[in-house]
Formats: structure tokens, C-alpha cells, sequence
């Protein structure tokens, strides 16, 4: 069977020309897109974004709420006994590992970071189940972008829009570095993730009403 995948990236030009705007064209679209969590401050966030892992950002916030008002610094996530904090983020799933993670993270902000959360990814990719992803959402959210979030729905668009052939998040990451200029890494994610919910969705596209049906090369208008 005949590609036309060549044929199509060469009718909507190169990754590096079209990249400027995608952003704009997303920003006006999507001009009310940003993390979906409801946190308050970085103690919060960085426990919004540790419990979201195999969920879904709706389920937290649902959970949250009544975490928070309960616990409000590191040290009461240790204080708290483990089958009692294991049930307050039970509806997040994976409640165990998270409890483990959660108490893990706190005893070293605790013991290492003077109970701050960190700014750095290499400082916070030490924290107990903090992978490169949440990290990069940590650092970001707090005005500390040093990369560029990558989720199902930044893998999926990014693919679709041409910008990367890999399938690994962290490749996908540096492809995406290399051609989005820096100012946008912050705001990036978040247009494709918005983007990626209400327009480009994952089994049927909605390419008649997308900003992007001529930058796209897996356009099917």
C-alpha cells in the first residue's frame, strides 16, 4: 500500500516552520488552558500531581479537598497512620504504592529540603515517586520550567502533528525542546493536552473543526 505520509508532511511544510504557529493558533483556540488540578500552594501541587498518576485529573480534585484540610505540612503525611492516609486517597487507585511514595516524599522534604518542595528536576526526580513527567509539572507550575511535560495526550498529538516519530516520553521531551522555542515550553503541554480533550481526540478526530487541519500532516480535510 502507497504512504502518503511523506506527501503530507512535504504539502504542510517543515516541523521547525510550523511550530510558532501551532502555538498561536492553540493559544487563541485553547486561550483558557492550564493544569486541571486544584491545589493552593507547591505542597499541595506536588501531592495533586503524585496522586493523578493512573487517573484521571478530576478524580483527584475530588479527593483533595478534604486531604488537604487534613493534611497540611510534610510532617503530618508521617504522623498520620499508613492505613489511614491509604483510605483518604483510596478513590485515586494504586493507594498503596501512592501511600508509600507520599510518605517517602514527605520524610524527605522533611529531612533534605527543610520541608520545602524543590525547584530542580534533579532534586525533585529524588523524591520518592516523583518521575521526570510529575517533575517537570512541579517545576513548571512553580515558574521553574526546565523541560517540557509529556502525557498521553502530548505523545498522541505530538505524533499526529509530526513533531516527533519516537514512542518514548523522554525522546518525545528532547525532540520537542529542540524545535519549540523556550518561552513556550511552559505553556506547550498544556495547549496540546486541552487540544487533545475537546478537538484532536483519540479514536475520532475532529479534523473538520481544528485550527491545525492545514499544519497537520495527519489532517483528513
Amino acid at each position: 500500500m502507497r504512504s502518503f505520509v511523506p506527501e503530507a508532511r512535504k504539502r504542510v511544510g517543515p516541523k521547525r516552520a510550523r511550530i510558532v504557529p501551532i502555538i498561536e493558533r492553540l493559544a487563541v483556540e485553547h486561550a483558557d488552558a492550564t493544569i486541571a488540578l486544584t491545589f493552593r500552594n507547591e505542597l499541595e501541587l506536588l501531592v495533586s500531581v503524585m496522586l493523578s498518576a493512573q487517573t484521571t485529573d478530576v478524580n483527584v480534585n475530588r479527593v483533595t479537598p478534604a486531604l488537604f484540610r487534613k493534611y497540611r505540612r510534610p510532617e503530618d503525611y508521617l504522623a498520620a497512620p499508613v492505613e489511614e492516609l491509604e483510605n483518604d486517597i483510596r478513590p485515586t487507585g494504586f493507594f498503596r504504592q501512592k501511600t508509600r511514595s507520599l510518605r517517602g516524599t514527605m520524610k524527605m522534604l522533611v529531612e533534605d529540603f527543610d520541608g520545602q518542595v524543590p525547584r530542580t528536576l534533579e532534586e525533585l526526580t529524588r523524591l520518592p515517586g516523583v518521575a521526570r513527567k510529575t517533575a517537570n509539572v512541579v517545576a513548571s507550575e512553580l515558574g521553574h520550567t526546565q523541560g517540557i511535560v509529556v502525557d498521553t495526550h502530548v505523545r498522541r498529538l505530538s505524533q499526529r502533528l509530526g513533531l516527533t516519530r519516537r514512542d518514548d516520553p523522554v525522546k518525545i521531551e528532547r525532540d520537542l525542546m529542540k524545535i519549540v522555542p523556550r518561552e513556550y515550553w511552559g505553556v506547550f503541554p498544556h495547549l496540546l493536552i486541552w487540544h487533545g480533550r475537546r478537538v484532536c481526540l483519540a479514536r475520532r478526530p475532529r479534523c473538520e473543526d481544528c485550527v491545525l487541519n492545514n499544519l497537520c500532516p495527519s489532517s483528513r480535510v
